[in-house]
């Protein structure tokens, strides 16, 4: 993994582990899961859906990790660079991979919803198409 990426995981890790530091429903894995948006949404690819140009980060998430430590996080992963964007994706794709292979399926629900809507988008790339529609139905609801 990337030591830049190495070095925001662990100063949240060690933010978080104090108990007062946390939020209601905080998961170890959330972290990897914010981070891996910070990197999507520094990213911004441009065959991402325009409604899913930027992900979201959680109000709790951004609140309980402080300004200072954010902006200092949100610094190294906006100096992670790439020539391209199939760069940029692949990065994200292996991120997103070791991540996952931290925590037990119970743990993943955050970084396999990352994960999904990223496979989907690296299936454009790999076709050069644009997104014309996302269907939002649960894969698993699908006949």
């Amino acid at each position: 993994m990337d030591s830049k990426v190495e070095k925001v995981l662990e100063s949240w890790h060690k933010h978080f582990s104090d108990e007062t530091n946390q939020y209601s429903e905080y998961e170890p894995s959330d972290i990897e899961y914010f981070v891996g948006c910070m990197l999507y949404n520094h990213f911004a690819f441009s065959k991402a859906h325009h409604n899913l140009q930027k992900m979201d980060l959680s109000y709790d998430f951004l609140s309980s990790c402080g300004d200072k430590l954010y902006e200092e996080n949100k610094d190294l992963i906006g100096s992670i660079a790439f020539e391209t964007e199939e760069e940029k994706l692949e990065f994200l794709q292996n991120y997103i991979e070791a991540a996952k292979a931290k925590y037990t399926k119970p743990e993943l629900y955050l970084l396999d919803r990352l994960d999904y809507h990223v496979r989907a988008m690296a299936e454009r790339y790999a076709k050069n198409a644009d997104v014309q529609h996302i269907n939002f139905t649960n894969p698993l609801l699908r006949k």
